[in-house]
């Protein structure tokens, strides 16, 4: 579909001073064509590295300690993303950053597959999916610029569902489709290695088409140019902006919600797919990887999804304040499932689901909360750099409870765990009731 809008997006001086933006005239943005793949492709290597490096590892019978607390580690360049987001602001045009990381996405795909039968394997491959990870959370950034600067106002609010979209089908794809994809292969083949190698083949495969496809794709609008800093000293425009985030007198409520929200869950979601695929004799479920793609890379995701959605219009109907109570119980109250889970160990596929549903559904509501706080926080002339360092303490408060909870699984055992993953909601609850605060009436 062709439209010709105008553009809106910073002129070059007043990208990092908070000047008013001006709108210029520009070229059919051509939105159906590159939106869509764009979002696709932002969302897979997220999920590669959060999601499917943890059944890959599991399979290749790496140990619940060292896949929770390497594959943790990965969070990292979410974390830090915002001391190098001016930089891509700055040099360089967002759509020549956004070709260049696919490409080095792809390449990187590609060398997890090359390296997964050296006897390092574990090594090597955590060093190739750290490239993958500040290749990804660096495209993240290049991407949601490149959308301000390709679309007018009018359509990126109409493309906002699509790209949201799109990216809940790369969780789907990721966690659902190519899970069951390598344990398909593995029942066929028998050889984990050589499955997990032919599922990353293919990634690369894919990705490498996905970074032509947008070389020639993406529109090239005439704003998506190197900003000029305000001062002419981008190291310290940079370092301005940065600082007045943590001068709010308010800063130690907001980084408690931020980094404690989700405590409970950061835990949670590290030893889930463990839980799933472990055998009953260690109080696991026993499932094959087709199962969990399905229960809980595919159902789970969909009521993730609806979660957020009813999230979503609740807040915009009552407002965060009055809500944030509800949310965030919505979000931890669901954990004691998991106790229920591994104290019965059922064999039913519809309780399973039924569990994964619920709990999913109650974290799509509970993280519409803290994205909404979230937006917020950042209100101001510097949204987008606040915006970016809010995200990094998000990835912050997942990484560091992730980091020690596959220890304390096997130290304590699956039960044990999940009923202190449920007395781990306390500090969030405390959070919740100190930045409850800040929020305004409506």
């Amino acid at each position: 579909m062709s439209t010709s809008p105008s553009s809106s997006s910073p002129s070059s001086s007043s990208a990092l001073s908070g000047a008013p933006t001006p709108v210029t005239a520009a070229a059919p943005d051509h939105a159906w064509r590159w939106i869509p793949t764009l979002y696709f492709g932002q969302g897979i290597p997220y999920v590669v590295v959060m999601s499917l490096a943890v059944v890959m590892y599991k399979n290749l019978a790496i140990s619940n300690t060292a896949i929770a607390l390497y594959t943790s580690w990965l969070y990292l360049p979410w974390v830090i993303k915002p001391l190098w987001s001016p930089f891509v602001e700055l040099f360089g045009r967002k759509r020549a950053w956004i070709v260049a990381l696919q490409f080095t996405l792809g390449v990187a795909f590609a060398l997890v597959a090359m390296t997964l039968p050296a006897p390092f394997f574990f090594r090597a491959t955590l060093a190739v999916l750290w490239l993958m990870a500040f290749a990804s959370a660096t495209h993240d950034i290049a991407a949601d610029g490149f959308y301000l600067f390709a679309l007018n106002p009018q359509r990126q609010a109409a493309f906002v569902g699509v790209r949201s979209t799109f990216y809940r089908l790369a969780m789907i794809a990721g966690q659902g489709g190519l899970v069951w994809l390598a344990g398909a292969l593995i029942d066929r083949w028998d050889d984990p290695e050589r499955a997990w190698q032919a599922v990353f083949a293919a990634l690369a495969v894919a990705f490498l088409a996905v970074a032509t496809w947008h070389a020639w794709a993406l529109p090239r609008p005439a704003v998506d140019v190197p900003a000029v800093p305000a001062t002419g000293r981008p190291w310290r425009d940079g370092a301005t902006i940065f600082v007045a985030f943590f001068r709010r007198p308010d800063i130690g409520r907001i980084l408690a919600f931020l980094l404690l929200y989700r405590f409970a869950e950061a835990q949670l979601l590290k030893l889930v797919t463990p839980f799933l695929l472990d055998a009953r004799d260690t109080g696991g479920l026993a499932l094959t990887n087709q199962q969990v793609g399905l229960y809980y890379g595919t159902a789970g995701v969909i009521a993730l999804t609806l979660g957020g959605l009813l999230g979503g219009w609740l807040v915009s109907r009552h407002g965060l304040r009055r809500l944030l109570w509800p949310l965030a119980l919505a979000l931890n109250v669901p954990n004691v499932l998991y106790v229920v889970l591994a104290a019965t160990l059922p064999t039913s596929s519809a309780l399973i689901v039924g569990a994964i549903a619920v709990e999913q559904f109650g974290y799509g509501l509970g993280f519409t909360a803290y994205l909404i706080f979230m937006m917020r926080v950042a209100e101001g002339p510097h949204r987008t750099a606040h915006y970016a360092i809010c995200t990094g303490f998000m990835a912050l408060g997942m990484m560091l409870p992730g980091m020690a909870a596959g220890w304390l699984q096997e130290t304590l055992g699956y039960r044990a765990f999940f009923i202190w993953v449920c007395l781990a909601t306390l500090p969030a609850l405390a959070a919740v009731a100190s930045a409850r605060r800040l929020l305004p009436d409506k």
